[in-house]
């Protein structure tokens, strides 16, 4: 049992850290259903939340360079209404069913964009839909861990470079996951169990993270777009896989 423990830690880690390093997202994708194997699902979302803010640091510099300060206000100013509704929405709305909702959404995106020649380009500002979009994502973040998913939905579709892209949904996830931990630490989440798996992990997902970067720095900008499409339709069909068997 307790060789079982650790290769569900380290492999849940190292994954989740990698996605991170390459992609700029999706560690509680890669790492959570590991940690659910050893962790109740409290502490195994507040391993993951904590591995995605320190890994997301090696991603943010990175890119440092190509935050557009303004695009990315465009987002979080928005996101901080967006967090406290999302967390009044709770009692109303069911996880299950916002997964459920979410990972549709991601299915049909990923799945008919995956498999066409060329990808769609959205050109213009648009700054009305990147505020609409920051907001959503705060609640969706709040509620369920799905900061994210909208925002890179978007983002795979604009004229950005690669690091522009990531820039954005890196800095975003990491500030809004960043909030979700305070507030998870307010309710007593990191007691000294959840700790010491996280001083486990977290050198392990920082390794991954890095072998994730050097790869990312390999990409072009269509690969990179790529990349972020496809992982939407893992990402949704994770989802539903976990809403509907858990």
């Amino acid at each position: 049992m307790i060789e079982f423990f650790y290769i569900c830690l380290f492999m849940g880690a190292f994954l989740g850290g990698f996605v991170n390093g390459l992609a700029g997202f999706g560690t509680a994708l890669f790492a959570l259903g590991w940690f659910l194997q050893i962790m109740e699902p409290p502490a195994a979302v507040a391993v993951v939340l904590g591995a995605t803010v320190v890994v997301g640091i090696q991603g943010l510099i990175e890119t440092w360079s190509a935050i557009n300060w303004p695009r990315l206000l465009r987002y979080i100013v928005p996101a901080g209404f967006g967090i406290p509704l999302g967390l009044m929405a709770l009692a109303h709305v069911s996880g299950q069913q916002l997964s459920i909702l979410v990972g549709c959404l991601l299915v049909v995106y990923g799945g008919y964009f995956t498999f066409r020649r060329n990808l769609p380009t959205i050109h213009g500002e648009l700054k009305s839909v990147d505020v609409g979009l920051g907001f959503i994502g705060g609640a969706l973040g709040s509620m369920a861990g799905l900061s994210g998913a909208l925002p890179s939905m978007w983002g795979a579709m604009r004229p950005w470079s690669k690091h522009e892209q990531r820039a954005v949904l890196q800095s975003y996830n990491v500030i809004v996951i960043g909030v979700s931990i305070i507030g998870l630490a307010y309710n007593g989440a990191y007691n000294a169990a959840v700790l010491g798996n996280l001083a486990m992990a977290l050198p392990i997902s920082i390794l991954g993270g890095f072998i994730g970067i050097r790869l990312f720095r390999r990409l072009s900008n269509q690969g990179y777009r790529r990349l972020v499409i496809s992982l939407m339709l893992v990402s949704g069909l994770g989802l539903l896989g976990r809403a509907l068997l858990f």
